[in-house]
């Protein structure tokens, strides 16, 4: 059965989410993680899509993406996978497809949605246990949204964090509380994706 066109809107946020090949691991090692950014990085700068949130995990990736341009979205992506994918099959003398289908992308339709996602992905290292501390995890946006950390790859700004309080210190204090709340329906999340 053919695939069918992604729904794509100008000033969009999506969700976007892929992982390795029958869940093999997409980062071996601290340089893969560095060349992903890398590349994101590259193409932020080709592109017009915004980066709000990320979380770089070893064998999969969340984003949360606003498209400015709606139609540079599959460009993006198409460009961030072959460069990387390219990359990690030279290094490892890898054959076969890096990434498991197509990327998926959930259009974000409410504002709720948007800081749940955000969320969702951040706590992903935790949920996972890769870390006991989320402070503990490089490859997210965390860093930036709860310790105040510079983060060149966020080149638009979630605009709802601004409401977790009146100064850098209350929101960030008010967004680490938000990020470490479990949620019951976080398994259900995993399963639509099929990440675990």
């Amino acid at each position: 059965m053919p695939r069918g066109p992604r729904f794509l809107m100008d000033d969009g946020y999506y969700h976007i989410v892929t992982r390795g090949n029958n869940k093999k691991l997409l980062f071996i090692d601290e340089f893969d993680y560095e060349m992903m950014k890398k590349t994101i990085a590259r193409y932020l700068e080709k592109f017009n899509i915004g980066l709000v949130h990320y979380c770089l995990m070893p064998n999969h990736l969340h984003w949360v993406v606003q498209t400015w341009t709606a139609r540079d979205l599959p460009k993006f992506m198409q460009g961030v996978l072959q460069v990387y994918a390219a990359y990690f099959k030279d290094k490892y003398s890898a054959v076969g497809y890096l990434f498991q289908n197509r990327y998926k992308s959930l259009f974000i339709d409410k504002e709720s949605y948007l800081l749940e996602c955000a969320r969702y992905i951040e706590r992903n290292p935790l949920r996972a246990k890769l870390v006991n501390d989320l402070r503990e995890y490089k490859y997210s946006s965390f860093h930036y949204y709860a310790l105040a950390q510079p983060d060149e790859l966020l080149n638009k700004i979630n605009p709802l964090y601004k409401d977790f309080g009146s100064n850098p210190v209350a929101r960030q204090a008010a967004y680490l509380k938000y990020v470490l709340q479990e949620r019951p329906y976080d398994q259900i999340v995993d399963d639509v994706f099929r990440i675990r």
